[in-house]
């Protein structure tokens, strides 16, 4: 009958929204606050596997079209105003230093490399801006990564406390005394995880995929240089 009795209790005091409940106001809190961490976190993570990937895959595509033999005099105004081309801009960055340029006559050697070296910087501050909007939003994954395990732990601490309390209140060890207790510290520990393994995870995903990202804007930057170190020689020695 005393373990029916027992099994009764646990099952009705031990569910995540009795937790909660029974919980005191500062344990609550910190439960609150982790739950928030943890749907702050999603949002950025939802949000960064839209930016990112879209990024990615539109990249391939004006790769594609750029590399497909078309002259950089041809290209499509329209694909180097897109907005929602990370490459493209960069791109664009330097083809209106090219545009420009196009419209001098007599270019001398001097001003040839002067107008690559130009487009090479403009490039490289272009992939730059890119590169920090991709990032916006990580560093709050890494804070919530780092902090959210540190808050839970603060919530265990004080959950521990108040089963001692509970303790020394009452003078008895039982498990229905001591278990309300330990269980609000271990849950307000579980969220914490909850909140930092996805945070930590996603971050170092997103890193690493931004990482690879400027290589390939990079690599693309000093492809176009030399495509358009080239063009320029032909012209010189064409006489134009």
């Amino acid at each position: 009958m005393e373990t029916e009795t027992l099994q009764a209790v646990t099952t009705n005091s031990f569910s995540l929204y009795q937790l909660f409940l029974h919980a005191d106001i500062v344990v609550k809190l910190v439960m609150g606050l982790l739950v928030a961490l943890s749907v702050w976190s999603w949002a950025i993570i939802i949000d960064k596997f839209m930016t990112i990937g879209g990024a990615v895959s539109r990249a391939k595509k004006f790769e594609s079209a750029f590399w497909s033999g078309q002259p950089i005099d041809d290209m499509d105004d329209r694909i180097m105003s897109n907005n929602k081309e990370t490459m493209a801009r960069v791109f664009s960055a330097a083809s209106r230093e090219w545009r420009d340029a196009r419209r001098a006559t007599g270019l001398t050697e001097y001003q040839g490399s002067a107008l690559v070296n130009r487009a090479e910087r403009l490039m490289n501050a272009s992939t730059d801006r890119e590169l920090s909007r991709l990032e916006n939003g990580l560093g709050v994954l890494a804070t919530i990564g780092s902090v959210s395990p540190f808050v839970g732990l603060f919530g265990t601490v004080w959950g521990i406390m108040n089963a001692f309390r509970e303790i020394a209140g009452t003078g008895s060890t039982s498990l229905s005394v001591v278990a309300p207790g330990i269980a609000e510290a271990l849950f307000a520990t579980a969220l914490g995880l909850v909140a930092a393994i996805p945070a930590v995870t996603f971050y170092n995903k997103f890193a690493a995929q931004i990482g690879h990202f400027r290589d390939r804007l990079d690599t693309f930057t000093q492809e176009f240089v030399v495509r358009l170190s080239r063009r320029l020689t032909e012209r010189q020695t064409e006489g134009l």
